[in-house]
């Protein structure tokens, strides 16, 4: 899997400003109800957590369902209160965990 594409609106904020943050992962998420070839279901592999933390702490959760798309898209804010480090998570049904990071700095 490819790294996930981050863009974030501002990424040196005065405090107090409202950050928008939307993010793609490339991620085929089969939903289990697909036949292959031989008419054999194709095993169940979506998203199944989405975690996004500003210093190492929660800043959004979310658990997505088999009706997500392919190549999920989030957009999310929050109010920038400090300089760090936006990091967020993506883990799958077999385990597999992508991730993406990206710095934020208060400005003046």
């Amino acid at each position: 899997m490819s790294k996930p594409r981050i863009w974030i609106s501002n990424a040196k904020p005065k405090a107090g400003d409202i950050v928008r943050v939307r993010a793609l992962i490339e991620h085929r998420m089969e939903s289990g109800l697909r036949l292959n070839k031989e008419g054999q279901a194709v095993p169940r592999n979506i998203i199944n957590e989405f975690k996004a933390t500003f210093n190492g702490e929660p800043l959004f959760n979310w658990q997505p369902e088999t009706a997500i798309s392919q190549n999920p898209y989030i957009e999310f804010t929050f109010v920038a209160r400090q300089s760090g480090a936006l990091e967020m998570s993506w883990t799958d049904d077999q385990g597999s965990v992508i991730q993406g990071q990206t710095e934020l700095t208060i400005s003046g």
